[in-house]
């Protein structure tokens, strides 16, 4: 079954708007900090300076969880995502081996707090695959999981009878095998964020823009019904931030979608094998994700990437998108062509040409922080941005923050940021496409 307008979620497809919504901003108030995105960093950042005694708000547009943090397909990963030949000749290997570590540390610090705030969210600590669908990826794979090895980040080769020993589905030929994270339900993870935060006694206001912000001593932000002031301002707002004025220079967001299928039933489940239920990611230029849920349905994302001029957020469907993701479900599990769609979704992340976390201050007084350019790898690198900036802004620097300090990439100003971007998500389009071309060749 094709996807339709009936299966388009506004809202992504883990969460739903909370049943105690927390009211908007309509005073002028104080704070020690205040955090502007109730996502993963935002909430983190809020809970770690809470826990110390300060008096935190956080601003949300919408509700918490309503942006990226809300739409991803939930991986908890660490390096081996990243995308070394991005930035390893930039940064220098010493620099990279930091960066590696930082990546790799955001499981185990997410891991801490599932049970620090009893947050259950489905968390299947199965390891992530980085699988090849065709002979063609096995050289880029083994030279990515190589380079990671060297810079600190552990992963085990699996040939093809290792992975159908482990009941990986057939189309998945090889992968490399990092043991660290699993899956999650971001959904309940970043509303157990929340939860924790307002128990904490963090101040959380909902269906609150940020309209603007004045620098100094201390910054005062506008919002339509209100306004507030604190020595320090937290702009935890990732694909969102270049629309406040800030890194336009620096990161595009990007948008990103996904699927989901309709539960699998126990004869498919059985069918399909995948016992662990590993997450995951194909070798391609643009990866395809694919996971199992707890509720026993299959979840699809990335595949096609876009652009929009001006780096505006639009929430809209991306039914180009749908339909690929739709092609790929097809490709990779042909025995599953009856399963209908249940929803669709998209969501931004924002990305650097590096693809490395952009994290630092601005302002005449250094007190206003900053994080973006997650790059899809959210759930560990901005939980565990939120403990490095607590810690910045209590007067300590850690060193996995210093890690994370370099130069990033400026790019384009527009009308030329929109070609540059664009045609380089139509050339790995275009390689994308010849690779699955061959491997639906070899499957007739």
């Amino acid at each position: 079954m094709s996807v339709t307008l009936d299966t388009y979620r506004p809202l992504g497809g883990w969460v739903e708007k909370p049943d105690n919504p927390q009211p908007q901003l309509e005073a002028e108030v104080c704070a020690d900090v205040i955090i502007v995105g109730a996502g993963f960093a935002g909430l983190s950042t809020a809970l770690e300076l809470a826990a110390h005694g300060a008096k935190v708000i956080v601003l949300e547009r919408e509700f918490a969880g309503f942006g990226a943090s809300g739409r991803n397909a939930g991986y908890l990963a660490g390096a081996l995502g990243l995308e070394f030949d991005l930035f390893l000749k930039r940064v220098g290997r010493e620099q990279a081996k930091k960066i590696v570590g930082f990546y790799d540390e955001g499981v185990a610090y997410v891991e801490r707090k599932f049970g620090e705030y009893g947050i259950d969210c489905d968390y299947n600590a199965s390891g992530i695959i980085r699988a090849g669908v065709h002979p063609s990826q096995e050289g880029k794979l083994r030279e990515g999981m190589k380079t990671g090895i060297e810079l600190g980040s552990p992963a085990q080769f699996l040939d093809q009878a290792e992975m159908r020993a482990r009941g990986i589905p057939p189309a998945f030929l090889f992968g490399a095998y990092a043991q660290r994270g699993g899956t999650l339900d971001p959904g309940k993870y970043v509303m157990g964020l929340r939860r924790a935060a307002l128990q904490a006694g963090v101040r959380v206001y909902e269906n609150t823009a940020l309209l603007s912000y004045a620098e100094g001593e201390i910054v005062k932000v506008q919002t339509a019904r209100g306004s507030a002031s604190a020595p320090f301002l937290v702009l935890a707002t990732n694909a969102y931030t270049p629309q406040l004025g800030l890194l336009g220079g620096k990161v595009v967001p990007l948008r990103v979608s996904a699927i989901e299928t309709e539960p699998l039933s126990e004869a498919q489940l059985a069918a399909l094998g995948w016992p662990r239920r590993e997450g995951i990611v194909t070798a391609h230029w643009t990866m395809e994700s694919h996971r199992l849920t707890a509720r026993n349905t299959l979840v699809l994302t990335t595949k096609r990437l876009h652009y929009v001029y001006g780096s505006q957020t639009p929430n809209v469907p991306d039914n180009a998108a749908y339909r690929e993701l739709e092609v790929a479900l097809h490709d990779r599990f042909p025995t599953l062509r009856d399963l209908a769609i249940r929803s669709c979704w998209s969501g931004y992340v924002s990305l650097a040409f590096d693809a490395l976390p952009v994290v630092g201050e601005t302002g005449a007084q250094r007190n206003v922080f900053y994080t973006a350019g997650c790059s899809g790898h959210g759930v560990g690198t901005q939980s565990l941005m939120g403990h490095l900036l607590a810690e910045r802004i209590r007067g300590t620097e850690h060193p996995l923050l210093s890690a994370l300090r370099h130069k990033t990439p400026s790019m384009l100003p527009e009308p030329l940021r929109w070609c540059a971007v664009n045609s380089a998500l139509g050339m790995t389009n275009m390689l994308d496409g010849r690779v699955n071309r061959k491997v639906r060749a070899a499957a007739r």
